[in-house]
């Protein structure tokens, strides 16, 4: 078959795009490389004058290529004291002299040798990296320069890394010397020997023990220092199979004849895989006794330097559990507080919107829980835990805390059965804290019981010299692995995914209480039938009741008459949010007007310009603190009347001591609690009285 001429043009054709193609994507490709974020590409003209600044360029230098191209050299961004230093090291290697500048950067380039140097930019705004850069001579087809083509790259990384690994390098030096120097400066004989028994290595007391050197005695067998030979190689076996030996009497016997009965203890040692290695012995002279001596004060020293160090974290934790409970009590404020607001309308929130709103306080409260109890935790663990030991009726105490857990019980279908007899059994411990006690038992009794179950607390003397509150549930039951890791700290015992909240750490809290008021607390439990958590106290006389003279005379305050008008309110806080949730509170209080102040100085011209009612104060205010300002305003005889409550996040128990003690009439921590918020400003209400002269309040100047 015959080709026409349009059929033998074709190839020849699909040649030319072909080769075009090519070209294209070299030249897409070269274009991509030039302009790639990541390297510095500058070229050059023959002289040094920057013609080319890409976008790696501008991104490592600071400039823009505009404020480069035609005006400077790269031996201007470059550290000049490093190039004078390269022109010095060329002008030497290669035995002529290159003057500092830009031919120090490109001299080598220009003679055709491959050049990559490092050297440190300087970028626009004067800040400095490491750079490497390689440099290459551009030439036209006559192979005569045209320019130089620099390709920069930020060595800072790599800097960094090289830093690092000398230091950890050295690091390993130093561990290596110091392993060393603990190994020689021991007052023992020790050695290393391989499963065999053959000597591996040693220290210099095993070479003054047998009078033999390390080299002599790495590789000879362990038993030939020995009096006897057999009992040696025996307490190598005893230590294989026993992975240690302590004790075993041995007498070591010196090359000049010299023997020394020596206590040998010894033990396997592995490497990473968990591989034998072999034994790791030491003997000692157990005639010199004073070795011992001296072991011992070494290790009270020690002691001593960990019983400081220890005071001084406890202290140092203790600060800043202290700042974590504020800064973690603020947010916690607002999110519990318009939560409030929002759940109690007005207006009412749709039932889609009430689901929402019960999770978000639900979370917050259970937060605010975890805070608490880590706080407590915290505090017992470092000592400074303060309880108030006072005689107290236990059956008193299940009372109140029965009519407190009623509620919940109610809600979650549980019945609760008090059997607590007319015996009112004093014993002496902490209210406060043997409620909380008793309150998280009884709520885990609640949480972790069967749908229809019950709940039975008795309070005994289990001898007559100890009383006993025991709370039966209904529950499950605790397996004895269950019961080995009750007392763990944020361990749930497997029920972190069941519907029940909680923190983990209730129990733990409980049983360091419990024992810190010289009790205790235990559990017995039985799988598929419930579990019955009890507590003990020491028995105490009940107390005498003694009414003085003045008691019985002491007349009771006087009748407080309705003043006429609003009750003034000032607030004094900086956070926007906790002055916007009071404000929403008070809109349910028309009886009450409320002003404001964002600090300490502005509250005390305010509280002496009006004469509030009552002052609500921040602790943490700028300026001075909420502290100072109540004193100011106590010293004031215009505002001395004025009930001051302190509001804060600070809510350490020596934080409220502290803040009581200073002169607040109620101190209250964040989150609110709407109701008890509400009782605190009708009590402080109540304080003025009728008899208490109250100037017309005056606007605040703005």
């Amino acid at each position: 078959m015959l080709k026409t001429a349009a059929d033998a043009g074709q190839p020849r054709m699909n040649s030319r795009v072909r080769r075009k193609k090519v070209v294209l994507e070299v030249g897409a490709l070269q274009a991509a490389i030039f302009n790639s974020a990541n390297f510095s590409s500058i070229a050059t003209d023959a002289k040094g004058v920057i013609q080319i600044f890409n976008v790696g360029a501008e991104r490592m230098l600071g400039y823009t290529a505009a404020e480069v191209l035609n005006k400077i050299t790269p031996a201007d961004i470059s550290d000049p004291l490093e190039v004078v230093e390269r022109a010095k090291t060329l002008s030497a290697e290669l035995g002529t002299s290159i003057a500092p500048g830009f031919e120090a950067l490109v001299f080598k380039a220009s003679r055709g040798i491959e050049d990559i140097y490092e050297l440190t930019y300087i970028r626009k705004d004067g800040s400095r990296f490491p750079a490497v850069v390689s440099v290459t001579a551009l030439r036209d087809a006559q192979s005569i320069i045209i320019g130089y083509l620099l390709i920069g790259t930020d060595n800072t990384a790599r800097k960094r890394v090289e830093e690092e690994q000398k230091k950890l390098d050295q690091r390993l030096r130093d561990q290596q010397f110091y392993t060393r120097s603990l190994i020689e400066s021991n007052i023992d004989a020790l050695m290393t020997t391989d499963p065999s028994g053959i000597i591996s290595d040693v220290n210099k007391q095993m070479e003054l023990l047998t009078g033999c050197t390390r080299d002599e005695l790495i590789g000879a067998p362990f038993k030939n220092y020995f009096t006897d030979p057999d009992r040696a190689e025996a307490g190598i076996r005893r230590v294989l199979n026993e992975n240690k030996v302590t004790n075993y009497e041995l007498t070591a016997r010196a090359r000049d004849g010299r023997q020394t009965v020596v206590s040998y203890n010894a033990t396997t040692f592995y490497d990473r895989d968990r591989t034998l290695q072999g034994v790791f012995a030491a003997a000692r002279d157990v005639t010199e006794r004073q070795l011992m001596d001296h072991a011992l004060r070494e290790t009270n020293i020690a002691l001593e330097g960990a019983k400081s160090a220890a005071e001084k974290a406890n202290l140092a934790k203790s600060d800043f559990l202290s700042s974590m409970s504020h800064e973690l009590r603020s947010p916690l404020n607002a999110i519990l507080g318009f939560g409030q607001l929002m759940e109690a309308g007005p207006p009412l929130p749709s039932p889609s919107q009430k689901e929402s709103i019960d999770q978000i306080l639900q979370a917050g409260w259970y937060l605010l829980d975890l805070i608490n109890g880590i706080l407590d935790l915290s505090l017992i663990e470092s000592g400074k835990l303060s309880l108030s030991a006072e005689i107290m009726s236990l059956t008193e105490v299940l009372g109140d805390c029965q009519a407190m857990i009623e509620p919940q019980a109610k809600k979650s279908g549980v019945r609760m059965y008090f059997h607590v007899s007319s015996d009112p059994h004093y014993v002496k411990a902490d209210r406060t804290r043997a409620k909380q006690v008793i309150i998280n038992l009884l709520s885990n009794a609640i949480k972790y019981n069967r749908v229809n179950g019950s709940v039975e607390v008795s309070c005994d003397a289990s001898t007559p010299q100890r009383v006993r509150v025991s709370f039966r549930d209904t529950g499950h039951g605790l397996s004895a692995q269950h019961l080995a890791q009750l007392f763990q700290p944020f361990n749930r015992l497997g029920q972190e995914a069941g519907s029940e909240q909680g923190t983990g750490i209730g129990l733990v809290v409980s049983k360091r209480l419990v024992e810190s008021m010289r009790g205790s607390i235990g559990v017995e439990s039985t799988v598929g039938v419930g579990s019955v958590f009890w507590i003990e106290f020491d028995a105490a006389e009940p107390p005498e009741l003694i009414a003085s003279e003045d008691d019985i005379a002491a007349p009771g305050p006087a009748p407080r008459q309705q003043r006429r008008g609003q009750r003034t309110l000032l607030y004094v806080e900086d956070n926007p949010a906790n002055l916007m949730l009071v404000e929403r509170l008070i809109l349910r209080r028309p009886d009450i007007c409320l002003l404001t102040a964002i600090n300490g100085s502005r509250g005390i011209e305010i509280a002496r310009n009006v004469r509030p009612d009552v002052i609500l104060m921040d602790i943490n205010l700028p300026g001075i603190s909420g502290i100072e300002a109540m004193r100011i305003l106590a010293d004031d005889p215009a505002t001395a009347h004025i009930p001051v409550v302190a509001l804060s996040a600070n809510a350490m128990p020596h934080d409220i001591v502290k803040g009581l003690s200073a002169g607040f009439f109620r101190y209250l921590t964040k989150p609110i609690k709407i109701d008890e918020f509400m009782d605190t400003l009708d009590a402080a209400l109540s304080v003025r009285g009728a008899a208490t002269t109250v100037e017309p309040a005056q606007e605040p100047e703005s």
